[in-house]
């Protein structure tokens, strides 16, 4: 849970508007009630006395607002104001909300943000680290201080280090256009006008995916739009839980309902029975962590032995599938169907070789291979689960290889496995100019950047053969991967408490996050609610959303434009950076843009007053002209054509990256000989009550979903272990202490702890909380260079 940091000098907080809406926020505190339509308040005996929403919402002001954190929904708000107080969260609630006009409403973490915005933990001034990194001793300075040391340090590090030395860490705490946590703000104006920065590729959520499928697709790729669900016979879901994962908005779970009301067969691949196929599948095929490549190629195994393949397909469309179209020049045996004979390395790739990698039945993989290539159309899809693994990249080149063989592309109701795709809505960005630094960096590899220089060879940096400098200042805006979302959180925290590596650590952020713990200065940041901005979202349908500032900002949070502005100033570059507009005037171009790309789009002004403009929603249907015509719809990469061989991967020359989607035993995987010492595999997955850690520290969302382990009853048992028992994860990198969900919805061998809790570890260094990134590996992927924060290796034993 989060703590209030011990302050020096702690002040008192006088501040008029306090008393004002933390009267209101104590009235709503003590329960959960607004989720269902009242609130309390407390009477002199302090027994708590209803108030009906209706008293409540009396001569409140309703005004459109958003949810704009990094979940798959960025959903509308509508907030009730009274006297200067949210006292109401609604929802989307206008239109006929059919397939085609749906309404984008909230979840339960949206509905969850009155409490978030007046938590009594919000940051609430500027301050400064007295202790250690991570001690929590700080004292309260002015925003002309934070400035001043700011800018100093800046100045500093850029003249003695170089522009490399600066890095903006990657954050995902908000999305809106003005006040964009990892890609266009003011900071990253303001270190472009100086010179630059350090750049970075990938993200946390898909990086392996991301960095991989370009190889096979060319760039840009995308899937099917969810619209087109209910057109499939068949739908097989790779590590795909919509259920959690994209709970609100636009998501694509409805059009899962309604593809099972059309009679469509669910199928989904998965660990754990999560949400998804309890409530959409007609089969559950549980898998090992890390095999999905080996299960694709025992199928394909299936479907060449049994002809079932669509032959003319993958000669049209695709390279690399059989040894008679392969690129020139590459040794025999390379192809994909070799592979799976067993012919380049005498191991057939048979369903009873799947099996014992996979721990799925041989009858099972047999009759799922007949059931993919017999349903056409099938949508065939992978969510983000199977490449946040090692070697993740090759789990997600393997899936579309399903699509391939049967001919699942292009066609209404398929899907070339990818993820899915959809619409968007244009608008502008917040100009930043341009990075005259052209070097980048994994985004998973900060941390080594800190510690040594990279090099394009060993280390996959873009734009140099090595970095210049070393990290030696961290921009941390609205972002936890500083500390908690990255791997291994000990190894992680140790490093950063040693200043004299990364020298200057800027924070800025809404609450005093674990990654904060660990910066020097800390700046208290407003959230969407204290701001006009605005959001996009595809997902089915295109949306653009205006949330209008509902109230004044709290104690004395500023926005990351003020921040900029005011280092600016100091930093002598404030004519280069000032371009005369307002926050509105930026606002109006936005609108303008998208006005230009939608002609229905509405004025500025009926915009900002109904705060949503969402497209009807289309069916999209990936690489439909590059199916009906390939030559004049060429794909992007060297051939043309979906690469199952890729001669670009071919030409690196390391056997831990393979030119085709082969199955690549992980480090920490099922087949890691340390199983002898740690014998489950951990995996962690996603819950509805979070967006990765924000809203970790809301008391409403922990009362309905508790942080716990997922273990099997047969693992339970082996230990002694009982539902809800305390227990202890642990492995060489760290011990977590957390409760256990004893449940059948988890395959024996493996546990799931759900990502995003707060890092807190004890004196001892054991973490109370239940953070899995105490327990994942730093080690890079071979290719993306990406996070395998799912493939570990523990123990578990009762606490």
């Amino acid at each position: 849970m989060s703590k209030q940091p011990e302050l020096q000098n702690k002040p008192k907080i006088s501040r008029r508007a306090f008393v004002k809406w933390s009267a209101a926020a104590t009235a709503t505190a003590a329960i959960a009630p607004s989720l269902v339509g009242c609130s309390t308040q407390t009477q002199a005996s302090g027994e708590p006395a209803v108030v009906q929403a209706g008293q409540r919402l009396a001569g409140a002001e309703e005004k459109p607002s958003i949810c704009w954190h990094n979940c798959g929904g960025r959903c509308q708000l509508k907030a009730y104001v009274k006297d200067g107080v949210v006292v109401r969260f609604g929802t989307d609630n206008v239109g006929p909300d059919t397939p085609e006009d749906l309404q984008a409403r909230a979840c339960l973490k949206g509905r969850t943000q009155r409490q978030r915005l007046y938590h009594p933990d919000r940051l609430k001034y500027p301050m400064k680290r007295v202790g250690e990194r991570g001690s929590g001793e700080w004292a309260r300075i002015s925003w002309e201080e934070a400035f001043d040391t700011t800018a100093k340090e800046l100045r500093r590090i850029v003249d003695q280090y170089g522009n490399e030395s600066v890095y903006f860490n990657y954050a995902c705490g908000a999305y809106g256009l003005l006040n964009q946590t990892n890609s266009n703000n003011s900071l990253r104006r303001l270190l472009n006008i100086m010179g630059g920065y350090l750049q970075s590729y990938g993200n946390y959520s898909q990086a392996n995916y991301m960095y991989a499928v370009p190889y096979m697709f060319g760039d840009p790729y995308s899937g099917s739009s969810p619209t087109t669900f209910p057109d499939a016979k068949l739908i097989v879901m790779f590590g795909d839980n919509p259920a959690c994962t994209r709970v609100g908005g636009f998501n694509s779970t409805y059009y899962l309902k309604l593809a099972k009301q059309n009679g469509a067969r669910i199928i989904v691949i998965d660990p754990r029975h999560s949400d998804t196929v309890s409530t959409f599948a007609d089969q559950w095929i549980p898998i090992r962590p890390t095999t999905d490549s080996a299960l694709v190629a025992g199928m394909a195994y299936v479907m060449i032995s049994e002809g079932l393949h669509d032959q003319a397909f993958l000669d049209k469309y695709c390279l690399g599938f059989d040894e008679e179209h392969m690129p020139e020049g590459i040794p025999a045996g390379n192809s994909y169907k070799s592979y799976i004979l067993g012919e380049s390395d005498g191991k057939p790739k048979t369903p009873e070789w799947a099996s014992e990698i996979t721990g799925i039945p041989v009858e099972t993989i047999k009759q799922l291979a007949r059931d993919i290539a017999g349903t056409k159309p099938g949508f065939i899809l992978q969510g983000r689960g199977i490449q946040r693994h090692g070697n993740g990249e090759f789990q997600s080149l393997a899936v579309p290889v399903l699509s391939f063989m049967t001919g699942n592309v292009g066609i209404l109701g398929s899907n070339p496995g990818l993820y899915e795709g959809g619409p968007s809505v244009k608008t502008g960005n917040y100009p930043i100019g341009t990075n005259p630094i052209k070097t980048k960096i994994s985004i998973f590899m900060w941390t080594d950047a800190i510690e040594r220089i990279l090099t394009k060879e060993q280390d996959r940096i873009e734009g140099a053969d090595k970095t210049k400098s070393t990290i030696k200042m961290i921009i941390n805006y609205g972002g936890n991967t500083l500390i908690n979302q990255h791997s291994d959180s000990g190894r992680t925290a140790a490093l950063l408490k040693d200043d004299s590596k990364c020298e200057f650590i800027l924070g800025m952020d809404n609450f005093m996050t674990p990654s904060m713990r660990y910066c020097d200065i800390v700046l208290p940041g407003v959230t969407q609610f204290e701001v006009n901005d605005m959001i996009t979202r595809s997902m089915g349908h295109g949306v653009a959303y205006y949330g209008q500032k509902l109230v004044e900002p709290m104690f004395e949070c500023k926005t990351i434009n003020e921040v900029g502005r005011a280092l600016a100033e100091r930093l002598g570059v404030l004519a280069q950076f000032d371009d005369g507009k307002s926050e509105e005037d930026y606002l109006r171009e936005f609108v303008g843009v998208s006005q230009a790309s939608h002609p229905d789009f509405p004025s500025y002004e009926e915009f900002r007053e109904k705060g949503i403009y969402k497209t009807k929603a289309t069916k999209v249907v990936a690489y439909e002209k590059f199916i009906k015509d390939p030559e004049a719809n060429p794909l992007t990469t060297p051939s043309g054509k979906f690469e199952i061989f890729s001669k670009d991967l071919y030409d690196i020359q390391n056997p831990q990256i393979p030119a085709i989607p082969k199955y690549m035993p992980a480090e920490e995987g099922p087949e890691d000989p340390l199983k002898e010492k740690y014998p489950l595999q951990c995996i962690g997955h996603h819950t509805k009550r979070r967006v990765h850690s924000t809203f970790d520290n809301m008391p409403w969302l922990e009362e309905a979903e508790a942080q716990m382990l997922w273990l099997n009853p047969q693992d339970a048992a082996a230990r002694g272990i009982k539902d809800h028992d305390l227990i202890k994860v642990y492995n060489d990198r760290g011990t977590v202490k957390v409760k256990v969900k004893v449940t059948p919805r988890l395959i024996p061998g493996v546990c799931s702890l759900p990502q995003g809790a707060w890092y807190t570890p004890d004196q001892s260094g054991v973490d109370v909380r239940g953070c899995i990134n105490t327990l994942t590996k730093w080690t890079p992927n071979p290719l993306s260079k990406g996070n395998p924060q799912h493939t570990n290796l523990v123990q578990i034993e009762k606490a």
